[in-house]
C-alpha cells in the first residue's frame, strides 16, 4: 500500500476513504501547484509559530508562587489567571476564519506572532494585576487565531499529509511547551532571580516567528485544488448550506477538546504548585512540568499518524483517559513519592491534543468544512474549559489542600472519553449537516 505521504485520500458521499495513488485531479480554474520553496516556507512557519503556542502559559505556571507574591494574588484570583488563556481562544479564536478570509491566512498568523511577542514583553513590568492580565490576553490573543488556523493551514496546503503534517507541528508545539516549563526557572536564575525577566525573556522567541511571515503576508497563492481568485469554479454545493450546529460529530469533538483543555491548563496552571506544596523544590517541579509536557513531543508526532489510519480513533480516546485516571490517582495518594511517574503518565494523557487536531482534520471532507469545525469545535471547547482552572483555584483555598481539585480532575476524563469516542466515529460533518 503507498505510504501516506504519497497516497491521495478522497471520501466517498458516504464518508468512507479511498485510496488512489497519483496526482489529484486538477479543478476547473483551480490554480497550478505552488512552487517548492513556498511549500518549506510554509512548514517552517507553521513550526515556528507552534513553537511558540504554549510558553506564555507553561513559563507562567512555573513561576506562578513568585507572581503571586510579586503581584500580591490570592489563590482565587491565581485561579482567574490560570482561566485567562482558554477564555482569550474562545473569545478571540472566532474571529480567526473571518480575518483570514479578509486580511489571509499569513497575515493573520503574522500580526498573531506579534502580538504574542508584544503581551510577553509588558506584561512582567506593568506593575498590576490588571495590567498583567490585560497584557497577557494580549499574547493569548495572537495564540488564539494562531491555534485556529494552524489545521486550517495543513489541510489547505498539505491535503495529503495531513496526519503527517499536524504530528509535526504538534510536536513543535509539545516542544515549546516542555522548553518554557524546564527552563524558566533556571533561565530566572541565570538573569538575576527576576521573576519578570525569565517571563520576558520568551518574547525573542515570538519574534523569531514573526520573520517567515512576514513574507508570507502578501501571499495569495491558492492552494492545491483551490478556484484561482475570480475564476468561475464551481464553490462545493454543501458550503453555503452547512449548518455545523446540527452536527453530532462537531458537537462531541467540541466536548472532548473542552474537556481535554481543561486538563491541560489545569496541568500547566497548577500541577508544579502540586509537587511544591508536596515538598518537591522549585526548579524539580518545574522540571516535572517540562517532563509531562515533552511526551507530547514523541507522541504529538506518531499519535495523529496512527489516528490517521484509523476508521475510529476512539480506542486512542480511552487509551489517553486511561492514563489520565491512574496519573490523577496517583497525584492524590503520593504525588511526591511517585512524582515522576504521574508526570510521565499526565503528558501521555495530555495528547488528546494532537488527536483532537487530527479529528477535526478528519471529520470533514473540503476545506470550507475544516474551517468551520476548526472555529467551532476549538472556539466552544475553550469556553467549556474556563470554569476548570477558576474551580481548581477556589477548591483549593478554601479545602486547605489538593484532594478535592485533584477529584475533579479525575472525575472530568470519564465525560472526556465519553465524548472522544463520539468524535471520532467514522463520518464528516457534511453528512449529519
Amino acid at each position: 500500500m503507498p505510504d501516506d505521504e504519497t497516497q491521495i485520500q478522497t471520501l466517498n458521499r458516504g464518508g468512507a476513504a479511498h485510496t488512489q495513488a497519483g496526482p489529484a485531479p486538477q479543478l476547473p480554474g483551480a490554480a497550478e501547484a505552488p512552487s517548492p520553496w513556498l511549500l518549506r516556507l510554509i512548514a517552517v512557519g507553521l513550526v515556528l509559530a507552534a513553537l511558540n503556542l504554549r510558553p506564555a502559559i507553561t513559563s507562567l505556571g512555573a513561576l506562578l508562587e513568585e507572581v503571586r507574591d510579586g503581584l500580591h494574588m490570592s489563590g482565587s484570583v491565581a485561579g482567574v489567571l490560570t482561566s485567562v488563556p482558554p477564555l482569550c481562544f474562545a473569545v478571540f479564536g472566532v474571529m480567526a476564519p473571518r480575518l483570514a478570509r479578509r486580511f489571509g491566512v499569513g497575515a493573520v498568523v503574522c500580526a498573531g506572532m506579534a502580538a504574542i511577542a508584544a503581551g510577553l514583553v509588558i506584561r512582567p513590568y506593568i506593575g498590576s494585576t490588571a495590567g498583567f492580565l490585560a497584557a497577557s490576553a494580549l499574547a493569548l490573543m495572537g495564540i488564539a487565531v494562531s491555534n485556529i488556523l494552524m489545521p486550517v493551514i495543513v489541510k489547505r496546503w498539505f491535503p495529503d499529509r495531513v496526519g503527517t503534517m499536524t504530528g509535526l507541528y504538534s510536536m513543535a508545539l509539545a516542544l515549546g511547551t516542555a522548553l518554557a516549563a524546564a527552563v524558566t526557572v533556571p533561565l530566572t536564575s541565570a538573569l538575576g532571580g527576576s521573576w519578570q525577566s525569565g517571563l520576558a525573556v520568551w518574547a525573542v522567541l515570538a519574534a523569531l516567528a514573526v520573520l517567515p511571515w512576514i513574507v508570507l503576508v502578501r501571499d495569495r497563492t491558492p492552494a492545491p485544488g483551490q478556484p484561482v481568485p475570480g475564476s468561475t469554479a464551481a464553490r462545493p454545493a454543501d458550503a453555503p448550506a452547512l449548518r455545523i450546529t446540527r452536527s453530532r460529530t462537531a458537537w462531541g469533538l467540541a466536548c472532548f477538546f473542552g474537556l481535554q483543555a481543561t486538563a491541560a491548563y489545569i496541568t500547566m496552571g497548577w500541577m508544579p504548585q502540586i509537587f511544591r506544596d508536596a515538598g518537591v523544590s522549585a526548579g524539580t517541579a518545574g522540571v516535572l512540568l517540562a517532563v509531562t509536557m515533552a511526551m507530547g513531543v514523541p507522541l504529538a508526532f506518531v499519535i495523529p499518524r496512527v489516528a490517521g489510519r484509523l476508521k475510529q480513533q476512539g480506542p486512542i480516546v480511552v487509551v489517553l483517559g486511561l492514563c489520565g485516571l491512574i496519573g490523577y490517582g496517583g497525584l492524590y495518594l503520593a504525588p511526591a513519592a511517585g512524582a515522576w511517574v504521574w508526570a510521565v503518565l499526565l503528558g501521555v494523557a495530555n495528547c488528546a491534543f494532537p488527536l483532537a487536531l487530527t479529528m477535526i482534520g478528519m471529520r470533514s471532507r473540503t476545506g470550507a468544512g475544516v474551517v468551520r469545525l476548526s472555529a467551532f469545535a476549538q472556539s466552544t471547547g475553550y469556553l467549556l474549559s474556563i470554569p476548570g482552572p477558576l474551580l481548581v483555584g477556589v477548591l483549593y483555598q478554601h479545602s486547605g489542600g489538593w484532594g478535592l481539585p485533584i477529584a475533579l480532575m479525575a472525575c472530568l476524563m470519564i465525560p472526556q472519553m465519553v465524548a472522544g469516542v463520539l468524535a471520532g466515529r467514522d463520518r464528516t460533518i457534511e453528512d449529519e449537516c
